[in-house]
């Protein structure tokens, strides 16, 4: 009985992963817990390969465990690759495939993906997951979980996604024995029928009836898995991506690492003649005394949280803006001017929806729906960018695509109350310059740097000192793999404040949209006589899906804040940085309001 067959395995496979769990939680520290759980997964493993070896699904049984096993890290002990070369050989034997067991040797030398910033390495594991991979390799996604200091309903629906999906593999195999019944017994009553010259005998109509039940089990069995496969899919989207190797373990980003630090931030001071005595003020101060800031009025139209910026201020906004969308198009970025208004399944696809649905600014549908989804303001231009190819299948040879784009963002900041609430650090509404690439999975690394350094020559250019961060894993956002923050100097608060974030997704938000690229076809020799000897084209390979990357280049309302008080001077004025200068008309010098 199939349905027999599938609770022995949830049990089994239960039990499996609370022993490679235990293993992997506490070998740190305690190695001799490593062992422990490695010999219970053992046993448990061949216990499975006994117990339905008569079946033959002893073999499904003990890949799953090996696949498991496979990584986990390993000791140097003679002990620890015994007992791995048994469990290989356990597994082996009792599989009805053709492969060699694993010897001890073999066992030794094979390489197992290690421990990487107190976590399992992706090594074996470089795409984004879907249910099959996620249940194949479950330990290592909990591991990333655990390191991002996931909540336990996330862990909770990993382990969920790997029980559905081998509940999914037991319904389409009898799903696929119903529909076999059905089509032999339709074959049958043919034959029956020709053979009775079109009478319907006591015998057809049983084999009807077998054929009728089948159908209907059939229809059962299709029913649960269409229930299984969207219970999958919803749980499926509310896991993060995991995690580069290189991200560092941390809680939160009072540990993420430095990777460099760029200026002095005591030089511009001294040009701008600073004394000791002098007290930096904070941007809102000194926009205020250049007759360019007015929160009241914004306040009083659209409630907390908005600003409305005049004269002088609001010219040196747009020109740092002007500034950005140039640097980057000498960079080979694209510009766009993109949709503020997007769908549903859009922001599925960057992945800010389901889980980030209360940041978001809805649009009720009477207003407007998009092709009858909700309509959503944008909080990024990363979403209309990424999805300007969503669904479709790219050639390798039109990679890297490079968009950037000058928009609004819209953020109800729902998780920040209490948090930033001075001036132009945290606004509901805020300009930004957009990097968007689209890369292979080959490039993707290096044009994340390229991406992210061309952010940092945004800041070198103003001559604003920043430091470069690399995000921890308990800080780095829900879609990316690896990401850096920009973090530029504000002398009022003499601290570093978040100014730009560079993140590389991998393949996560593609594989949501459906973005995929068709490798390049490799060129090879034809077999034969040398003088017949021709290139021709290879089996043109199937696509494969994308890597996505996209950062701030930069956020304007912050870079605005950082040049306002680093080019402040004790007078109350502010000097125009000198890149910003031509798209000022020239002027040099803001003036202080008298």
């Amino acid at each position: 009985n199939s349905y027999i067959y599938y609770r022995y395995h949830l049990a089994i496979k239960r039990s499996t992963h609370r022993s490679i769990h235990l293993s992997s939680s506490m070998a740190q520290s305690r190695p001799e817990f490593q062992l422990r759980g490695y010999a219970a997964a053992t046993m448990t493993i061949s216990l499975a390969a006994m117990m339905f070896s008569s079946r033959g699904v002893a073999s499904a049984f003990s890949s799953r465990g090996s696949v498991a096993l496979s990584h986990l890290p390993r000791t140097s002990s003679s002990w620890s690759s015994s007992l791995f070369s048994s469990a290989a050989d356990t597994t082996s034997s009792s599989s009805s495939s053709s492969s060699t067991p694993a010897s001890a040797d073999d066992s030794t030398s094979s390489s197992q993906p290690p421990l990487t910033n107190n976590r399992l390495s992706r090594a074996g594991l470089p795409s984004s997951v879907d249910a099959r991979s996620l249940s194949d390799n479950l330990p290592i996604v909990l591991s990333h979980l655990r390191s991002r200091r996931a909540a336990p309903e996330t862990l909770s629906s990993a382990e969920q996604i790997a029980d559905l999906n081998a509940e999914r593999v037991v319904l389409i195999r009898k799903r696929d024995e119903a529909l076999q019944i059905r089509n032999e017994c339709s074959a049958a009553v043919g034959k029956l029928m020709r053979d009775s010259r079109g009478e319907e005998t006591d015998e057809i109509q049983s084999v009807k009836a077998k054929a009728s039940e089948a159908g209907d089990e059939a229809s059962r069995t299709e029913e649960r898995l269409a229930q299984i496969e969207s219970k999958m899919n919803a749980l499926l989207a509310s896991l993060p991506n995991l995690l580069d190797d290189v991200v560092p373990d941390g809680d939160d980003d009072s540990q993420n690492q430095r990777v460099s630090q760029w200026g002095d931030v005591d030089a511009l001071p001294a040009r701008l003649g600073w004394t000791p005595a002098f007290q930096p003020l904070w941007h809102d101060d000194v926009a205020a005394n250049l007759g360019g800031w007015n929160s009241e009025s914004a306040v009083a139209m659209s409630g907390a949280r908005f600003v409305s910026l005049t004269g002088p201020v609001a010219r040196l906004e747009r020109a740092i803006s002007s500034y950005f969308l140039d640097l980057a198009s000498s960079k080979g970025y694209v510009e766009v001017s993109p949709p503020l208004v997007v769908s549903r399944t859009a922001l599925e696809g960057t992945s800010q929806l389901p889980k980030f649905e209360n940041d978001l600014f809805k649009i009720v549908p009477e207003s407007h729906t998009c092709n009858g989804q909700d309509a959503f303001l944008i909080p990024t231009a990363e979403v209309p960018l990424t999805n300007m190819h969503a669904g479709q299948i790219l050639e390798e040879d039109d990679l890297p695509i490079s968009y950037c784009a000058l928009t609004p963002c819209f953020r109800a900041e729902a998780g920040s109350y209490g948090r930033d609430t001075r001036g132009l650090i945290r606004t509901h509404q805020f300009y930004k310059v957009e990097l968007v690439k689209i890369a292979s999975a080959e490039t993707s690394d290096e044009e994340h740097h390229k991406l992210t350094r061309h952010a940092e020559e945004c800041l070198e250019g103003l001559e604003i000192p920043y430091r470069k961060m690399r995000l921890c894993s308990g800080d780095v956002g829900f879609s990316a793999q690896h990401c850096y923050d920009l973090e530029a100097w504000l002398p009022s608060t003499g601290e570093y404040k978040e100014i730009s974030s560079c993140s590389n997704t991998g393949d996560f938000q593609a594989r949501r949209m459906g973005l995929r690229y068709r490798p390049k076809v490799a060129e090879e020799e034809s077999d034969g006589d040398a003088k017949s000897k021709k290139n021709k084209k290879a089996k043109k390979p199937k696509p494969v899906f994308c890597h996505t990357i996209n950062g701030s280049g930069l956020a304007v309302g912050r870079t605005l804040v950082a040049v306002l008080e680093n080019y402040q001077t004790p007078e109350g004025d502010v000097v125009v940085p000198e890149v910003l200068r031509p798209y000022m008309g020239g002027l040099e010098i803001l003036k202080k309001v008298k």
